[in-house]
């Protein structure tokens, strides 16, 4: 296995020119998703492939062939098996077909000690795409860890919880899982948590959820592509990391298996 970089880039299966990357880095206009790979394997692979194909015909008005973004994947990992994986989809010039940046950095992962949230008044824009130009997301959450916090939860104007900033959230009423019913991202790992908390027997549901209702709750948690994390408090609202259904979620998560590149 060679060794990986900090960075590795592939634009279109070769390297970019430095005149290649103005485009991406000029303008906000695209997507991407974000894996974790590990021995050359991707939880959810078909539903990254699937958020791409998709989100390049909503934004280009054509679709993105899976098989040439496991094949641009593959080329940019070179023999490297565990990596941080971004695949951004893009323009290079008006009306150009869609272009596909791969960067490869080392592997992350979620901290496993539990997390602090802390609102803030934000909800993204067009919030169902995972697309570019998050500069409110970096913004709050740099302010929030800055305070002492983890990670920024975003709240509408009427206090209905959304998602992190970086990261799906849930909540625990009973033995249900709650994820908010708000615009936001439908997460790779969170729609593989919901299949596994069906397959387990575990009910879920998608409920509006308030900052005025968040005491009501048994527990929370948070999620993404680098992995899954028990919620300690929200703002100055604790929240008991072990509560068994949160226990639960992250052994339901870890035991997801793995689709190989």
């Amino acid at each position: 296995m060679t060794d990986l970089p900090d960075l590795r880039i592939e634009l279109d299966g070769r390297a970019p020119t430095a005149e290649e990357l103005f485009a991406p880095l000029m303008s906000n206009y695209g997507h991407f998703t974000a894996m974790q790979v590990r021995g050359r394997a991707v939880r959810g692979l078909d539903l990254h492939l699937t958020r791409l194909d998709a989100a390049t015909r909503e934004l280009f008005g054509t679709g993105l062939d899976g098989d040439r973004v496991r094949e641009l994947i593959r080329h940019a990992l070179a023999d490297t098996e565990d990596a941080a994986v971004r695949v951004n989809v893009f323009a290079p010039a008006p009306g150009a077909a869609p272009s596909v940046l791969v960067s490869v950095r080392p592997p992350m992962t979620m901290p496993t000690t539990p997390q602090a949230l802390r609102t803030v008044p934000y909800q993204r824009p067009v919030a169902h795409l995972k697309h570019t130009g998050g500069f409110a997301q970096g913004f709050y959450r740099d302010q929030v860890q800055r305070a002492g916090f983890d990670e920024a939860l975003l709240v509408g104007p009427d206090g209905t919880v959304s998602e992190g900033t970086i990261t799906n959230v849930a909540f625990i009423a009973g033995d249900t899982v709650v994820w908010p019913d708000a615009p936001a991202l439908d997460g790779i790992s969170m729609l593989l948590l919901r299949e596994a908390l069906d397959r387990a027997g575990r009910p879920w549901r998608r409920s509006a959820v308030r900052t005025a209702d968040l005491a009501s709750y048994d527990g929370s948690f948070v999620i993404n592509s680098r992995g899954i994390a028990p919620v300690s408090r929200i703002d100055d609202l604790p929240f008991p990391p072990d509560a068994p259904l949160v226990t639960e979620a992250v052994e339901l998560f870890h035991s997801i298996p793995a689709d190989a590149l």
